[in-house]
């Protein structure tokens, strides 16, 4: 999958588990990074901001950033304990038309085949 994207600034919101690491793969003490991840991470430009969101318990929450640190995946912030159910964004358009929101929705623990290119025409 393929975005293009304007060269405005971005929030990056990402769901942990399945999504980022093996799903549930912390309960055993190993998190696991999928692949693709590690890659995508490095191409978020520095003045993105990046949101990370959990249903893991706080208590696992230090593990959790410890394990993030070690493989290298910059973020601004994560949010533990939130809701297993679906997670809906609202946005608005720029006038120019630019859509403000995407979702990318993969299969769990498939990791990360998402390319995106910034389009300064945007």
């Amino acid at each position: 999958m393929e975005l293009r994207l304007s060269p405005l600034p971005k929030t990056w919101i990402f769901d942990l588990d399945g999504t980022l690491v093996v799903h549930n793969g912390y309960l055993s003490g190993k998190d696991q990074l999928l692949p693709g991840v590690k890659e995508l991470f490095d191409k978020i430009p520095e003045e993105d901001y990046v949101l990370i969101l959990t249903a893991r318990a706080e208590n696992y929450l230090e593990q959790t950033e410890n394990f993030l640190h070690q493989c290298g995946l910059r973020y601004n912030s994560i949010l533990s304990g939130i809701p297993v159910g679906e997670r809906i964004l609202f946005n608005d358009c720029k006038p120019s038309g630019l859509p403000m929101a995407y979702a990318v929705n993969q299969k769990r623990d498939c990791g990360c085949d998402l390319n995106f290119v910034i389009d300064k025409k945007l």
